[in-house]
């Protein structure tokens, strides 16, 4: 049987090329960690508080009242609640959007003093709303922030999912620490699926 040679210039070539790949991706792999670091303690941070049954508070004052239940609830734009707002004296307030809630219209984002307007049939009742530190923090966490916040969470998703599965595989892919990988990965899969499916 006729062997096969590798010539040595191309072997040393293609440990080269899998060694320099390995570096950039280490490398990537500190740099997003390091990027989104912020927005992983707070993530971890108001969570972890808010599972601990320290959930933030809000607090609550009346701006006023007026008699434009039937329309704001058929047309709860900007504009619309912008002139409801400027009726009972709010003038200048800068929202993003306006989040319907059954009966209640929200000015969002809800990460700063908002307001909310509470419907009941004619009667609207504005109140102004200002959440404490913790609930700003779980209003973020929760995807309640302002618009360029909100595509940055996406960037952020799709950069921890990166770390991850790049963790994952520079660790599979190292002799020394393959086994300790496979051990540590597979043992918190299977206690996330227990803990899921229990």
């Amino acid at each position: 049987m006729a062997r096969i040679r590798v010539k040595p210039r191309v072997y040393l070539s293609s440990v080269r090329i899998v060694i320099t790949a390995r570096a950039v991706l280490i490398k990537l792999h500190l740099y997003f960690s390091a990027f989104f670091s912020a927005a992983i303690v707070l993530v971890a941070v108001s969570g972890g508080l808010y599972l601990l049954g320290i959930k933030g508070s809000v607090v609550q004052s009346e701006a006023g009242s007026l008699d434009s239940g039937e329309a704001l609830l058929a047309d709860p734009s900007h504009a619309a609640v912008e002139a409801a707002l400027a009726t009972v004296g709010v003038t200048g307030f800068e929202f993003d959007y306006v989040k319907t809630k059954g009966a209640q219209l929200i000015t969002r984002p809800t990460t700063r003093p908002f307001y909310t307007l509470d419907i009941k049939a004619e009667q609207v009742t504005v109140r102004y709303n200002e959440p404490s530190l913790q609930k700003r923090m779980i209003e973020l966490h929760m995807g309640h922030g302002p618009a360029a916040y909100k595509t940055y969470q996406q960037f952020f998703a799709a950069g921890m999912l990166f770390v991850m599965l790049s963790g994952l595989w520079l660790g599979l892919s190292s002799d020394r620490l393959r086994k300790t990988t496979l051990i540590t990965s597979g043992s918190g899969l299977l206690l996330f699926a227990v803990l899921v499916l229990s």
